[in-house]
């Protein structure tokens, strides 16, 4: 079911799991100026809809989940006008990472540049066998500009990302599995399928604690261990104060499925 109409995307509904696709088959999916300002808006509904608990963020078509940047775009631009591009890129990428809820990247293509920075803000990536990722902005002169310098090397180790952003390397989805980029790897047929199983799963559970656990995973993970237990323990002690608690832990007393209504 259709909610909300954009020129560059698609957002779609079906029960609690969103599906967004990012909808420009002809660049192959590239991101311009127009797209991120409308993915911003769409991320921003998502986490004010309280009937989604899921999204699952694709491509249209079958070679690309995102190419890239629009590099006529950048062709085109000054100093000042990319770096206010590259600050709409890093706000985008950092409100996915701020959502309580998971965001799973579907990548069914190529995703290089702006896409593999968009793919890692996601919580996870499963991958399609026909996927590539990327980051080769320097075969342009140019380097990561949606975070991919932090990111990946966060992901992957900094060696890694060290020898993929120099050489503006493109890697293929088992190379990506293999490193850590992406969980799984599925037949490109089979990707949506098993991208809706894994979404289904995830919104069965209580929303508030997938919420609470994201937060804590993120804020934790460039902490020290001491600190990041810390928050975790808050995080912890704040569940016990949500209905969604009592009806977990009631559901599994009375052996029934859990009834999960997100307060």
């Amino acid at each position: 079911m259709a909610l909300i109409e954009f020129d560059n995307l698609l957002y779609e509904r079906d029960g609690s799991i969103l599906t967004l696709t990012i909808n420009r088959p002809k660049t192959l999916n590239a991101l311009n100026r127009k797209t991120l300002n409308e993915l911003h808006r769409a991320f921003f509904e998502f986490r004010h809809d309280d009937s989604a608990r899921v999204m699952i963020l694709t491509g249209a078509g079958q070679r690309a989940f995102v190419a890239g940047a629009d590099i006529a775009y950048m062709a085109e631009i000054n100093q000042q006008e990319a770096e206010d591009f590259a600050r709409l890129g890093q706000n985008l990428t950092s409100a996915i990472e701020s959502i309580p809820k998971a965001v799973i990247a579907a990548v069914n293509g190529f995703a290089l540049g702006g896409g593999c920075e968009l793919a890692m803000a996601c919580d996870f990536i499963l991958a399609s066998e026909n996927a590539r990722f990327g980051q080769p902005e320097v075969n342009l002169g140019l380097i990561p500009g949606f975070g991919g310098t932090q990111r990946l090397a966060r992901i992957v180790g900094r060696a890694i990302a060290k020898q993929m952003i120099f050489t503006g390397e493109i890697i293929n989805a088992q190379r990506a599995l293999d490193i850590g980029l992406a969980n799984q790897v599925y037949p490109l047929a089979e990707l949506h399928t098993r991208a809706r199983e894994i979404a289904d799963t995830i919104a069965s559970k209580g929303p508030l604690a997938v919420g609470a656990a994201k937060r804590s995973l993120n804020r934790g993970y460039d902490l020290a261990l001491e600190v990041g237990m810390e928050f975790e323990s808050m995080l912890f002690g704040s569940m016990f104060k949500t209905e969604d608690m009592r009806e977990g832990t009631a559901a599994f007393l009375e052996k029934r499925t859990a009834e999960f209504k997100g307060v």
